[in-house]
């Protein structure tokens, strides 16, 4: 659960804060684009505030153990939010590019594993 949640830590908050801060690298990887400043403004609190958020969540669960479990919880049904709306979106928009194909794969298999975390950790017991 340490490597799970370290490694979380390194890849959400980084990147969080990067997308708040440069909110047009989305423009290149991703097809995102703000078209006004409130636009600006919502790319910077879902791709950074929110994604820097999850990894915060990971730190504090590092530092407190009895965390762990409902942190690992979080993100999988964060992940498997996203994997699923992005999924209906790959089949409603045709939005089938390579950035759309690795993040399904990448997002269906961290929300599995954040599932399988949770559950070891007993978080899913009442």
């Amino acid at each position: 659960m340490k490597i799970f949640l370290g490694l979380s830590a390194l890849l959400w908050l980084p990147y969080g804060v990067y997308c708040t801060f440069f909110p047009e690298y989305l423009a290149e990887v991703a097809g995102v684009v703000a078209s006004t400043p409130t636009g600006t403004t919502e790319i910077r609190a879902m791709y950074g505030g929110l994604e820097a958020a999850f990894g915060v969540m990971c730190v504090f669960a590092l530092a407190r153990p009895k965390f762990a479990g409902p942190a690992a919880l979080a993100l999988c049904f964060a992940l498997g939010g996203l994997a699923l709306a992005r999924l209906i979106g790959f089949v409603l928009d045709d939005s089938g590019s390579s950035y759309t194909y690795g993040t399904l794969v990448f997002e269906f298999a961290y929300a599995i594993t954040a599932g399988v975390m949770a559950r070891n950790a007993g978080a899913l017991e009442a």
